[in-house]
């Protein structure tokens, strides 16, 4: 009596400690153990040729306003920060597979894109620009009649200088890389490109060209876009909120030289 006494309690011994060690952490769906406080990871969409909001150093480390604004908000949030470069218009793709939690990558709320995803409050404002040779004659939106207009494929600029056509008579060459709009008009392969102000200021001073504001229209701001009813919306709103009241986002402006439009 007495040995079946111990058995039973080696039996109950046994699956208690199963118990414990079943409780001590997570498991994953191919059978491995997470522990229960490993840090979340937020991945984190961009496409790193639109300086200063993001591209690569010397070292090839992703630098930029957007890059210092997206590491504030995941230490505020307490995950760790993975970044992913794509071309631009690949991004909202992206956010719509899932790939990505969310898309930091001066991408302006247009009404077109809030069909396909959601997005943040507003946390910069820039326009748009038009950008050329020191030497060219072309000096005002009317000039552009009959050239040849550099875009980036899936920007608010591709989408502005459709609308342009309607009213202008040019021809728009569209490419995946923003440095590709600055590699063609210094090769003579387009006569304009249109950019945001904030990084057609910065090609300008760098390659000594020159450029106007263009006149007809405000963009929209520039927000952070999430897949449709994602869980970090409403908190990574709050936080944009609270970085535009407590001087964050006004710090990081300064830092990277971005002039309010």
């Amino acid at each position: 009596m007495q040995i079946k006494n111990w058995g039973f309690i080696f039996i109950v011994g046994v699956v208690l400690a199963v118990l414990s060690a079943c409780g001590t952490g997570a498991t994953e769906a191919d059978g491995e153990e997470i522990s229960s406080d490993e840090q979340q990871v937020l991945e984190m969409g961009t496409s790193a040729d639109f300086p200063p909001f993001e591209s690569f150093n010397e070292d090839g480390e992703f630098v930029g306003f957007d890059i210092d604004l997206a590491h504030e908000i995941a230490e505020e949030l307490g995950y760790e920060l993975e970044i992913s470069d794509m071309n631009f218009d690949g991004l909202i793709g992206a956010l719509q597979s899932n790939r990505v939690d969310m898309v930091l990558a001066g991408m302006s709320a247009t009404e077109e894109r809030q069909e396909n995803v959601d997005f943040s409050p507003a946390y910069h404002h820039s326009g748009e620009m038009f950008i050329t040779q020191e030497d060219s004659d072309i000096t005002s939106i009317e000039d552009i009649e009959g050239k040849t207009v550099g875009v980036q494929l899936g920007t608010i600029q591709e989408e502005g200088a459709q609308a342009l056509q309607e009213e202008y008579d040019f021809e728009i060459h569209a490419v995946d890389e923003a440095t590709n709009i600055i590699q063609d008009l210094l090769t003579n392969r387009i006569d304009v490109g249109y950019m945001d102000t904030t990084v057609a200021e910065g090609y300008i001073e760098e390659q000594g060209l020159a450029g106007f504001e263009d006149p007809t229209e405000a963009s929209p701001g520039m927000a952070i876009a999430f897949p449709k009813d994602s869980e970090l919306q409403e908190d990574i709103s709050a936080i944009i909120e609270q970085f535009l009241e407590d001087g964050t986002i006004a710090e990081l402006e300064e830092k990277w030289e971005l002039d309010e439009q």
